[in-house]
C-alpha cells in the first residue's frame, strides 16, 4: 500500500479547516470561546454533544465517544481509508502529495479522476432532463410509472433517459469542454470507426454513485423492442473510476442508516433499491451487473463496523424465489464465513422481488419482508434438503450427508446440537443419525486445509493484547484534578511553568489512562515543544506519540471545555487555576511516595539499621517537601 509522506499529511491538515469540513455534515453553534457544538453525525441524539475545537483541529462526541482530527472525521463520515481521506482533502486544498520511495498509489491522479467524475455529473443532468422533457422518453416514463414510481421518486434517485440518437451525450460533453479521449475513457461513449458514439441509447438509466456521492457509472434498462442490444441491463464498463466488483447502487443514500442501524439489505436490482428506500427500508443496496462478492463484503464491513467482539451487525439478502434466486443465495452462503455479522435471507412467499411486493402489498409488505428474514443457515439447509425426495430412505440419507457439512461449519459450536435437533425434525430422522454425519463431516473438514473463503474468524478471546484500560473515574477528586490538568496541558500549554510540569512523573497519575496521556505529552517534547507549535500542531504531535488505545482520550481532553472561569479578554483560564492543578497532582505524588517509603520501612529487618536510617531520612525529606508545597497552596 502506498504511504504518503508525513510532511504532506501535516500540510493537508494545516490547510484544511476542520470547522468547514464538519459543517458540511453538522449544523454547529457557538459553545463558548473557541468551541462549537452540534448534533453528532455518528449516533442519534436529541441534545448536542458533538464538540469541535477549530484551534486544535479536533472533534469529540461526549455521547458516543467518537473523536479525532479532520482526517479521522472524513474517514468516519464518508467511510474512507486513511489514504483516501488524505487524498480527498489534498485535492480540495491544492496540496500535491508525495509517496514513500516514490511509490504512487494504484488509482487515477486527482485531476484526471475529477474530470471523469465531472463528465458523469454533466451526463447525469442531461439524462434526468431528457426523461422529463423529451417526447421519445415517454416510453421510459411509462415504464417507470408501471413500476410504481412517480416523477418525484425518479428525481430523488436521479433516474434519467438516454436519448436514442447516437451522439447526443458525446456532443453535449464536447460542448462542455471535454475531449474525445476523456469521453471514451469515462465509459460514456465507445470508440467507433467514425469517432466516439454514445454507449447508452434509448434506455432508462440509473446513476451509480460511489460511497462519497460522486457519480462514477450508469446502469441502463432496455425498454424498446427494436433495441439492437438485447441485454436487459447494460452497465458502464470498467473504467479508472468504476469497478463493478466493489460499487453498490444506493450506497451513498444508505450508508448513514447502515452505520446507525448496523444493518444492510442487499437486493438484486435498481428498482428494488428504490422500492425499499421509498418503503422506509433505508439500508438497501444492490450490486451493479455482477454477483455479490468479496469486495462488496469489504465495503459493507467497514460501514457496518463488522468486527469480532462487537454486537453482530445484520446483513439481509433478498432473492427471487426461482432457481436463479436460490443459486444466488447459496453463493452468498459460501461467503458467509467472511462476516462477523449475522446473515439472513428474505424471500417473499410468492417469490416477488421488493419492487413487485411494494406494488401489490404496499410499503408494509416490503418492511415485513425484511423483518421476517430467516437466518442464512436455515435457508441454506432448507434449499439443500429441497433437492432430495425425503419420501425415500435413499433421499433422506443423501439429504443428511448434504446438510451435515453445513451444520459442522457453524461458527458457534454451542448452536450445533440445537440445529442438529431441528434438522432431524425437518428430515424425519433420528437426532443420532444427523449427529453422526455432522461428526464425520467435521472430522473430514479438519483434515483439509482451510481456504480463505471459509476461514474461521477469531473470537475476541483469541486476540492478543485485548486487556482494556479502565476508564478514569471522574467522581474521584484526584482523578478529576488530573483530568483538568491534562486538559490545560493540551489546550493552554503556555500557561504552565515548564520545570514544574516536567517534575510530574507519569506514574504519579492515579488513572492508568492519564499516565499514558502524560507519557505521550513527554514523548511529544513536553511544554517546551508545545509553545513552539500551533494548537492543532501540538495536539497532532501528542496524538502521534500516544498509544492507540488512548488517542481518543487525547482528542476528548483537547476538545472538552475546561471547568474554570475564562478571562473575558484573553479567553484563557487564570494562572492561579493552572498552578493549583499542578500542585494538587504533585501533592498526591508526594503522599504516595511517603506511604510507600513508610510501608517499606515497616517491612525491613531490624538488622538493616543502615538501610532503615537512610529510608527514614528520605521520608523526612519527602515530608518537608510536602509541607513546603502545602504552604504554597495556602
Amino acid at each position: 500500500m502506498a504511504l504518503i509522506k508525513a510532511e504532506d499529511i501535516a500540510l493537508v491538515k494545516e490547510r484544511t479547516s476542520i470547522e468547514d469540513v464538519v459543517r458540511e455534515h453538522v449544523t454547529l453553534r457557538s459553545a463558548g470561546p473557541g468551541s462549537l457544538k452540534g448534533l453528532c453525525p455518528f449516533h442519534d441524539e436529541k441534545t448536542p454533544s458533538f464538540t469541535v475545537r477549530p484551534t486544535v483541529g479536533a472533534y469529540h462526541c461526549f455521547g458516543c465517544g467518537a473523536g479525532g482530527d479532520v482526517l479521522r472525521f472524513v474517514q468516519e463520515v464518508d467511510h474512507l481509508s486513511f489514504v483516501e481521506a488524505v487524498e480527498r482533502l489534498a485535492a480540495k486544498a491544492g496540496v500535491e502529495l508525495h509517496y514513500e520511495d516514490g511509490e504512487a498509489p494504484q488509482r487515477e491522479p486527482a485531476g484526471k479522476r475529477q474530470r471523469l467524475v465531472e463528465a458523469h455529473r454533466v451526463a447525469s443532468e442531461l439524462y434526468a432532463e431528457a426523461l422529463l422533457a423529451m417526447p421519445e422518453a415517454r416510453t421510459g416514463r411509462d415504464f417507470l410509472r408501471a413500476k410504481g414510481f412517480s416523477g418525484k421518486d425518479c428525481s430523488v434517485f436521479g433516474v434519467g433517459y438516454a436519448p436514442r440518437g447516437g451522439e447526443v451525450v458525446t456532443d453535449h460533453l464536447r460542448s462542455k469542454g471535454f475531449t474525445d479521449e476523456e469521453i471514451v475513457t469515462s465509459g460514456l461513449a465507445a470508440q467507433g470507426r467514425r469517432g466516439p458514439y454514445d454507449r447508452f441509447r434509448g434506455r432508462v438509466v440509473w446513476p451509480i454513485r460511489d460511497v462519497t456521492g460522486d457519480t462514477v457509472g450508469f446502469g441502463a434498462r432496455r425498454i424498446f423492442d427494436d433495441d439492437r442490444i438485447e441485454a436487459k441491463y447494460l452497465n458502464t464498463s470498467e473504467t479508472p473510476i468504476y469497478k463493478k466488483t466493489s460499487v453498490l447502487y444506493g450506497l451513498d443514500l444508505a450508508k448513514r442508516a447502515m452505520a446507525r442501524d448496523r444493518q444492510a439489505v442487499v437486493v438484486e436490482g435498481y428498482t428494488d433499491v428504490m422500492a425499499c428506500h421509498l418503503a422506509g427500508v433505508e439500508t438497501a443496496v444492490a450490486t451493479c451487473g455482477t454477483a455479490f462478492g468479496v469486495d462488496h463484503i469489504k465495503t459493507l464491513r467497514r460501514i457496518l463496523r463488522d468486527e469480532a467482539g462487537q454486537a453482530p451487525a445484520k446483513v439481509i439478502f433478498t432473492f427471487d424465489g426461482d432457481a436463479a434466486g436460490q443459486k444466488a443465495a447459496m453463493r452468498a452462503f459460501a461467503e458467509d464465513q467472511r462476516w462477523a455479522s449475522q446473515s439472513f435471507v428474505a424471500v417473499a412467499d410468492a417469490g416477488q422481488d421488493p419492487n413487485e411486493l411494494r406494488q401489490r402489498g404496499g410499503d408494509d409488505a416490503v418492511r415485513h419482508l425484511v423483518e421476517d428474514a430467516v437466518p442464512m443457515f436455515e435457508f441454506a439447509v432448507r434449499t439443500t434438503i429441497g433437492r432430495f425426495d425425503l419420501g425415500t430412505a435413499e433421499g433422506r440419507v443423501m439429504a443428511i450427508r448434504s446438510v451435515a457439512p453445513i451444520i459442522a461449519g457453524i461458527r458457534d459450536e454451542g448452536l450445533r446440537p440445537e440445529y442438529i435437533r431441528t434438522v432431524s425434525g425437518w428430515l424425519g430422522v433420528t437426532v443420532e443419525q444427523v449427529a453422526h454425519e455432522v461428526s464425520v463431516a467435521g472430522t473430514a473438514a479438519a483434515q483439509v486445509p482451510v481456504t480463505s473463503s471459509r476461514a474461521q474468524r477469531p473470537e475476541p478471546s483469541q486476540e492478543a493484547g485485548s486487556t482494556a484500560l479502565p476508564p478514569p473515574d471522574l467522581r474521584d477528586p484526584v482523578v478529576f484534578a488530573e483530568h483538568q490538568l491534562l486538559q490545560c496541558l493540551l489546550q493552554y500549554p503556555s500557561l504552565f511553568d515548564v520545570a514544574e510540569v516536567d517534575a510530574i512523573e507519569p506514574e504519579a497519575m492515579v488513572a492508568p489512562a492519564y499516565q499514558l496521556v502524560l507519557e505521550a505529552v513527554r514523548a511529544a517534547g513536553g511544554l517546551s515543544t508545545a509553545v513552539a507549535l500551533s494548537g492543532q500542531g501540538w495536539i497532532s504531535r501528542v496524538g502521534e506519540h500516544a498509544d492507540e488505545e488512548v488517542r481518543p482520550l487525547v482528542t476528548e481532553l483537547a476538545v472538552a471545555p475546561v471547568p474554570a472561569r475564562l478571562d473575558g479578554a484573553t479567553g484563557l483560564p487564570g494562572r492561579r487555576y493552572t498552578d493549583e492543578l499542578v500542585r494538587r497532582v504533585r501533592e498526591v505524588t508526594l503522599r504516595r511516595r511517603i506511604a510507600d517509603a513508610i510501608s517499606a520501612l515497616q517491612r525491613m529487618d531490624p538488622a538493616q539499621a543502615e538501610e532503615s536510617r537512610a529510608l527514614g531520612i528520605r521520608i523526612q525529606g519527602l515530608q518537608r517537601e510536602l509541607a513546603v508545597l502545602r504552604s504554597e497552596m495556602t
